[in-house]
């Protein structure tokens, strides 16, 4: 009795500093990103990131707008892809595949997640980038940024809702099959309020990839600064910018990529916070 409770107690304060330490590592990411980036913004008001005529820091024209704008769109363009067609995945997993099939497809969908980013940037500038050229030049653009993208956060998509639906207990299922539901019927009625949260928390997660993913993208998006037109118009997103320009800035030039760092971790901060929001909402 006494060795259990040593354990169970040995186990909290453990989990408790874990805990702490994740924390603190967030809070002294932030910190660093604050005080690489005070050289810029202790000189300048913070609204000219955003109002400046364009991007030229060696000029003092500091411009992200171009930048998070087509962060936002190859993010958001993705997702629109990736969530029904993950969601679909885990649903075919787990309700409609053949018995023999759900092992051979899921093992599928696991290697498919651990495939490097730079191998998918990499058929996507040898294959997708020249395929998207055939139709409308130059080829590498919104458009391929959207679907290595999409490729990219599929997986993560697929297996957190395998995971959240797997989680949904069987009574609340035969409970659905006595009233008669059809399949459908149960798995809209009773299986997706269940495990809203877990989906919920895997989209964000996805999402939060999606946001961040460097190599890839700054292979196949073309790299102008710009706001894109169109699908076929070339981009640029923050993250590739930082690493496309890190190795050479300077002063202000430098802190003003810590700023683009800084912004890029606000925007998973708030998916953060609106998946907490999220996965405190009742459905009945």
């Amino acid at each position: 009795m006494f060795h259990s409770v040593l354990t169970d107690t040995l186990v909290r304060w453990i989990l408790r500093a874990g805990a702490v330490i994740s924390a603190l590592v967030m809070l002294l990411i932030l910190i660093f990103l604050l005080i690489e980036s005070w050289p810029v913004l202790g000189q300048i008001t913070p609204t000219r990131f955003f109002t400046d005529a364009s991007w030229h820091p060696l000029e003092g024209a500091y411009n992200l707008m171009p930048m998070l704008s087509g962060t936002l769109l190859a993010s958001v363009g993705a997702l629109l892809l990736a969530i029904p067609l993950g969601i679909a995945s885990a649903l075919f997993i787990i309700f409609y595949a053949p018995a023999f099939f759900v092992l051979p497809y899921q093992r599928l969908i696991e290697l498919l997640a651990g495939i490097p980013s730079v191998v998918f940037g990499f058929w996507g500038l040898t294959t997708l980038v020249p395929l998207i050229n055939q139709f409308h030049p130059p080829g590498a653009s919104l458009l391929a940024a959207i679907l290595v993208l999409t490729l990219m956060i599929l997986p993560t998509i697929t297996l957190t809702t395998h995971s959240a639906l797997k989680a949904v207990p069987d009574e609340f299922l035969h409970g659905a099959a006595a009233l008669g539901l059809s399949r459908w019927g149960m798995i809209y009625g009773v299986v997706f309020p269940a495990a809203h949260a877990g989906i919920v928390a895997g989209i964000i997660l996805a999402a939060g990839r999606a946001i961040g993913e460097t190599m890839a993208v700054l292979m196949v998006a073309g790299n102008v600064v710009q706001h894109p037109q169109g699908l076929f118009d070339p981009i640029r997103t923050l993250a590739a910018n930082i690493a496309l320009e890190m190795a050479y800035a300077m002063d202000d030039h430098r802190a003003v990529l810590f700023v683009s760092g800084l912004l890029l971790m606000i925007l998973v901060m708030m998916l953060s916070a609106m998946a907490g929001k999220i996965g405190k909402h009742k459905y009945v």
